[in-house]
C-alpha cells in the first residue's frame, strides 16, 4: 500500500505545479476500514446516548445525537496521544462530499408529496422567504467581514446554515476550503444555541406588541425544526387566542422555506453572499483567518474513493444507525438506502460526463422531488420507504463523518472561534426579524 512520507524539514517546498501522488482506495485499503469502523461505533453510540435536554428559560438547549456524533469523532481525529493520520482523515473528507448527496437526496423527498402547499400558499408566506435571505446577508455578513472571519464569512451568513447548506458549499468551494468550515461552524452554533436565541428574539418581538402574531408565526419558519418550535411557542404563548393559527402558519412557513431553501442557497443566497464579502473586502483582500497553519500537498494526501465503494460503505453504516435510532430493523432501511444510492450516484455520473455542466447536488434534488410528486407512479413507494429512516439519524451519520476529518481543520476552527457566536445570534436574530417584517407587510397589503 502506498504511504506518504512527511517531507524533512529541510526539504524544499514541494512545486505546486507537481501532479500529487493519489491514494487510491479499495475494499482492501485500511483507511477505508478504519474510517467505516469508527463511523459504525461512534455513530452507534451517539444514537444510544440519545436527545439530552438542558433547560433554559424560553427556549431549550437540545443536545442531538448528531451533536455527539460530532464532537466524538472529532475527538477521536484531533487527540494528540494517536490522532487519525492525515490519510485516513482525507478518506473521512472524501465520504463526505458524497455523504453530503445522500443528506439533501433524503431531504429532496419531502419536497414532492408537499409541491402543493406552494402552489396554495398566499403571497405573505412565499414573500417571507425574501427575509430569510435578506436578514443573514444585510446583517450578519458585514459583522462578520468586520469581525475578519475570511473566506468562512460566505458560508456562515449566507444562510442559518442548515442541512443543506453543507451540500452547497462543499459542491462549490469543497470540503477542505474556509466556506465549508464556515458552515461546519454555524451549523454547530445553531444547533446548541439557536433555539434559545430565537426563542428569546421571538418572545420580545411578540411583547413588543406591534407585529401582528401571524407575520410573527410566518418568520418562525426558518427552516429548522427545533428553532420553529421555539418561536412558535413564544408566539402562541404571548397570543393563546391565536394559538392554532399560529402553530399551523409556522409549520407552513417551515415547510415552504425547508422547499424552496434549497434553489434559493444554490441560486441566490450563495451566490449574492460571495460577490457581497468580494464587495466589502475588496479594498483590501482578508486573509484567511480560519486557515492557521498552512499546509503543503504533501500534509493531505490526495485520496479517491470510488463512488461505488463510497456509497455502499454509507448504505451500510446507515441501516445499522438507522436499526440503532429505531429500535428495530425493517427491509425498507436497506431499500431506503438503495433508492438514495441510485439518486445519488445517477447524479454524480450524469455531472461527471457533463463535466461538472450539470450540478451533481442539483440533479439529486430535482430528481428527488419529481419522483415523490403526486403524479410520479413511485411516489407513494418512495415516500412510504425512505420515511422509515429518520432524517436526524442521516444528520447523525454526516456529522461523524464530518467530525473524523477535523483533526487537519482544528487550528482554523479555533481561528474562527469566538466570533461565531455573535455572528451566529445576528444571523439567527436578522433572519427571523426581517421575515416577520416583510411578512407584516405581505399581510397589510394582501391579507
Amino acid at each position: 500500500m502506498a504511504e506518504i512520507l512527511e517531507a524533512p524539514e529541510s526539504a524544499e517546498t514541494p512545486n505546486p505545479a507537481s501532479t500529487p501522488e493519489v491514494l487510491r482506495m479499495t475494499l482492501r485499503s485500511r483507511q477505508l476500514w478504519i474510517v467505516i469502523g469508527f463511523t459504525v461505533l461512534v455513530a452507534s453510540i451517539a444514537e444510544l446516548i440519545g436527545k439530552v435536554v438542558i433547560p433554559a428559560g424560553v427556549a431549550d438547549i437540545v443536545i442531538l445525537p448528531m451533536v455527539w456524533g460530532l464532537i466524538m469523532s472529532g475527538i477521536i481525529s484531533s487527540q494528540k496521544w494517536k490522532p487519525l493520520g492525515l490519510d485516513i482523515q482525507a478518506v473521512a473528507n472524501t465520504m463526505m462530499t458524497v455523504m453530503v448527496l445522500v443528506l439533501l437526496a433524503h431531504l429532496s423527498f419531502t419536497i414532492g408529496p408537499n409541491i402543493m402547499v406552494l402552489a396554495k400558499a398566499g403571497p405573505a408566506l412565499m414573500l417571507q422567504e425574501i427575509g430569510h435571505l435578506l436578514g443573514t446577508l444585510v446583517l450578519a455578513l458585514p459583522l462578520a467581514v468586520l469581525l475578519r472571519m475570511g473566506p468562512a464569512t460566505v458560508g456562515a451568513t449566507f444562510s442559518i446554515d442548515r442541512e443543506g447548506s453543507f451540500a452547497m458549499v462543499s459542491e462549490k468551494y469543497g470540503t477542505d476550503s474556509p466556506q465549508y468550515r464556515g458552515v461546519l461552524s454555524m451549523y454547530a452554533f445553531g444547533t446548541l444555541f439557536g433555539a434559545v436565541t430565537v426563542g428569546i428574539i421571538a418572545s420580545v418581538s411578540s411583547s413588543l406588541k406591534i407585529f401582528d402574531p401571524l407575520a410573527l408565526a410566518m418568520g418562525s419558519g426558518v427552516g429548522s425544526g427545533s428553532m420553529m418550535a421555539a418561536a412558535t411557542g413564544a408566539v402562541a404563548a404571548a397570543h393563546p387566542e391565536v394559538a392554532k393559527e399560529v402553530t399551523a402558519m409556522a409549520a407552513t412557513s417551515n415547510l415552504i422555506t425547508t422547499v424552496l431553501g434549497v434553489y434559493v442557497g444554490m441560486w441566490v443566497a450563495l451566490p449574492l453572499a460571495d460577490r457581497l464579502y468580494k464587495a466589502l473586502t475588496r479594498r483590501k483582500a482578508q486573509k484567511d483567518t480560519t486557515s492557521g497553519v498552512r499546509m503543503t500537498s504533501l500534509d493531505v494526501p490526495k485520496v479517491a474513493v470510488p463512488t461505488w465503494l463510497t456509497l455502499a460503505s454509507i448504505s451500510v453504516i446507515g441501516i445499522v444507525v438507522a436499526v440503532i435510532n429505531t429500535r428495530s430493523f425493517s427491509m425498507n432501511f436497506v431499500w431506503c438506502y438503495v433508492i438514495l444510492s441510485v439518486l445519488v450516484g445517477f447524479s454524480i455520473l450524469v455531472s461527471k460526463l457533463t463535466h461538472g455542466r450539470v450540478s451533481a447536488m442539483l440533479l439529486t434534488v430535482t430528481l428527488g422531488a419529481l419522483i415523490t410528486t403526486p403524479i410520479s407512479p413511485i411516489a407513494d413507494f418512495v415516500v412510504d420507504t425512505t420515511q422509515t429512516v429518520p432524517f436526524l439519524a442521516v444528520c447523525t451519520l454526516v456529522l461523524t463523518i464530518a467530525g473524523l476529518s477535523l483533526g487537519k481543520d482544528i487550528p482554523a476552527l479555533k481561528a474562527i472561534g469566538w466570533k461565531i457566536i455573535p455572528v451566529g445570534i445576528v444571523a439567527i436574530a436578522s433572519s427571523y426579524i426581517f421575515s416577520v417584517v416583510v411578512a407584516e407587510f405581505a399581510l397589510g397589503m394582501w391579507g
